[in-house]
């Protein structure tokens, strides 16, 4: 997995989008069942919130260097 691309979070109308998308999330995770255990709930919400990230911001693209044998001498 990379890394989101956060210069994206300084954008006023795309956070205000994920905020809304996040408040939507937590409210349907409102009504899980009182018997599912405590990880389970977690791993739901991480998965949520990692795939509303993907979604929205995107992964930061690395440039690629070049290694230092294919530099010529």
């Amino acid at each position: 997995m990379g890394r989101f691309n956060l210069r994206k979070i300084n954008e006023l109308r795309f956070r205000k989008e994920y905020q809304i998308k996040i408040s939507k999330m937590f409210a349907a995770s409102e009504n899980l069942n009182d018997k599912e255990d405590i990880n389970g709930a977690w791993e739901n919400i991480k998965e949520n919130v990692t795939t509303l990230a993907k979604e929205g911001l995107g992964l930061y693209e690395l440039k690629q260097q070049k290694s230092w044998s294919d530099e010529k001498v």
